[in-house]
């Protein structure tokens, strides 16, 4: 060999042992993808002069103000036992901060203080209730509306809150079936939803000396919200609606007649998600429709190009509006991708300059995350299901051992964005699908009727066809392929070693609903009314009680025979957690090989990073040994 060729075949060497090693994805540690945030919950006070938000400082969470021009920055609180579950600026330099008592639900305190941390005060003390502001603007510089069931646990009544001395004064009483309240953009309460548990009707009333008129009922499959009331017509509300039509669109309700006066955007194919009104100029900006991705539709030329401004500023990267102020000149953006967790963002739209304010999750490398992308297939019954594929980095997607992760439920969606889950399993080296199976939101209400009482049935089908779609493709191993889940999600992945233990190798749940029953009984006080809605999608468990026992994953222990992961908060008040000792308990009796382990959902942010970590290692180790090493 030739001195030249010799170094020739060396650079080749060289160059293929070094993109062989570039090709090496290196194994993130687990605590890196479940991070809190160091900075969260962004406000901007009405002004646009100043900007709120929750910082973790010594493993505490607590409330800080920015000056924006000068930069000065001021801590508001110093907690130590209890942490701030949600802040809001009520003027330009009064805040109020909710806080929430550890290990105790729905519990909270209301404190007001300024923006220099000073006169702090306690508005109101709800050991028992549960309490949550309706319109954070300030009526009168010292009432807020706040609603509360002081009165009665099951509904909430709506209350006029002096913040100057803290005295609350009932507004308008709850006769038992109201379920929401909403006011206008001067705070007035003008229109109220009631419900039966499966029917919704809209009250309404032109000023608060009237008294609230119904004006339209619909089922409860029926998609009728209201967005805004407009400024400039009278008695008229935009609502996104699916009335006489399958996918939601942007109409005017016309609060006099009940009737739709006009359509303002509608597509037979696309779903509308969402919608943007801007108070200053007293108009709808723009709607958001959802397939794959979401994707905004401009209904005002000015919103459009305010939008076409910061698409260049923000590149190849979604973004959400998260708060702005009244001038809508100051605004906090959030950005993500499918591969970045993302950022926030403060931007002037006067000076057209862009300023970074934290990341969501600063160990997070874009460049090792992975791509989720759309899939679509048919089920047995010929109805066509979406989700999403999630392939490790630098492989070629054949024969992948495969994580199967259903959404939890009822109806909810998988949608387009960074998932700290998919990156994780992804980064372990697993192929992740995301499947949006009948009864899933998004899709018409035609396919979200389509899952109601199909828990264990046709649900059921709907994942164990994309798993055997993606088999046939050839990009999953069938001997290794696992389903987690949780929530309902968790039930589904229960659902599927009863069911399909030839198609699974193990599953795994994650707080999951294991007995119907006991998911019905955990349905808090609040949400009674709604009762009758949760009977139709999920089961009556008086008329229906052989179905419910049938689908329920804890009556059907002694076909489980594939290893079994369950862990779960033994505080947490919406399950029983002793479905998952006697499930457990079944299991080891029979010697199926089972994981269970406890977590702590703490309120304190230390804790909940702690519990994670603990988790997701032995969730990791438990896959690793039935997918991996066999």
């Amino acid at each position: 060999m030739t001195v030249e060729k010799k170094y020739i075949w060396l650079v080749l060497l060289a160059f293929f042992f070094a993109c062989n090693t570039g090709n090496k994805v290196a194994v993130i540690p687990v605590n890196d993808f479940f991070k809190s945030q160091d900075k969260a919950s962004y406000r901007i006070s009405p002004d646009g002069k100043s900007l709120s938000y929750l910082k973790l400082q010594d493993k505490k969470q607590n409330l800080f103000v920015e000056d924006i021009a000068s930069g000065k920055i001021v801590q508001l609180t110093k907690l130590q036992e209890k942490n701030i579950s949600f802040h809001s600026w009520v003027s330009n330099d009064e805040l109020i901060y909710y806080k929430e008592k550890e290990g105790v639900r729905f519990q909270s305190d209301i404190f007001i203080i300024n923006s220099e941390g000073k006169d702090e005060r306690q508005l109101s003390s709800n050991a028992k209730a549960r309490i949550r502001v309706l319109e954070d603007q300030l009526i009168d510089n010292k009432f807020l509306l706040v609603l509360s069931n002081q009165r009665d646990s099951t509904v909430s009544d709506v209350y006029r809150l002096n913040v100057r001395d803290g005295e609350m004064q009932i507004v308008a009483q709850n006769p038992g079936n109201i379920t929401n309240w909403m006011t206008d953009s001067k705070g007035k309460l003008r229109m109220a939803i009631s419900s039966d548990g499966v029917n919704e009707t809209f009250l309404y009333r032109e000023n608060e000396a009237q008294k609230f008129k119904a004006i339209i009922t619909n089922n409860f499959k029926t998609t009728l919200f209201p967005v805004a009331f407009s400024e400039n017509k009278p008695n008229i509300v935009y609502a996104v609606s699916d009335v006489n039509r399958d996918k939601n669109a942007l109409i005017e309700l016309d609060c006099i007649t009940g009737k739709e006066k006009s359509v303002l955007f509608a597509n037979d194919t696309l779903n509308v998600v969402d919608a943007q009104y801007s108070r200053r100029k007293g108009k709808m900006e723009y709607v958001v429709g959802e397939t794959w991705k979401k994707q905004k539709h401009y209904l005002d030329d000015t919103a459009k190009l305010f939008y076409e401004k910061l698409d260049k500023l923000l590149p190849k990267t979604e973004y959400r509006v998260i708060d702005r102020d009244k001038n809508e000149n100051v605004f906090v953006i959030r950005t993500f991708t499918d591969r970045n967790p993302g950022s926030y963002y403060l931007y002037i739209a006067a000076t057209g300059k862009l300023k970074k304010l934290s990341d969501n999750n600063s160990a997070i490398n874009e460049d090792q995350m992975c791509e989720m992308k759309p899939i679509s297939y048919t089920s047995r019954d010929g109805l066509k299901i979406n989700g999403y594929l999630t392939l490790p980095l630098n492989t070629d997607a054949k024969n992948l051992p495969l994580i199967v992760l259903p959404h939890n439920g009822p109806g909810q969606r998988n949608t387009w964005g960074y998932n700290a889950e998919v990156q994780f399993f992804a980064n372990r080296g697993y192929a992740v699908m995301q499947i949006n199976y009948r009864g899933s939101t998004g899709y018409g209400k035609n396919f979200y009727a389509a899952g109601f009482k199909q828990w264990g049935g046709k649900i059921q089908d709907d994942i164990d066809d994309g798993v055997k779609w993606l088999i046939n493709q050839k990009v999953a191993n069938p001997k290794k392929i696992a389903i987690y889940g949780s929530g309902f999600g968790g039930y589904i992945a229960m659902s599927a070693a009863i069911k399909s233990p030839q198609l699974y190798k193990c599953a795994a749940s994650n707080s999951g609903v294991l007995n119907l029953f006991s998911y019905l009984n955990s349905i808090p006080p609040f949400l009674k009314s709604n009762l009758q809605m949760f009977y139709e999608i999920v089961g009556n468990p008086i008329t229906e009680a052989d179905y419910m026992s049938q689908v329920s994953p804890l009556f059907h222990a002694d076909k489980i025979n594939i290893p079994i992961f369950i862990t779960q908060n033994i505080k947490d008040p919406r399950i029983n957690t002793n479905d998952a000792l006697r499930l457990v308990k079944e299991l080891k009796k029979r010697n199926v090989p089972v994981t269970y382990f406890e977590k702590e959902d703490s309120h304190f942010v230390s804790k909940r990073e702690e519990s994670r970590q603990k988790v997701y290692s032995a969730l990791e180790q438990f896959l690793d040994n039935n997918l991996k090493k066999k």
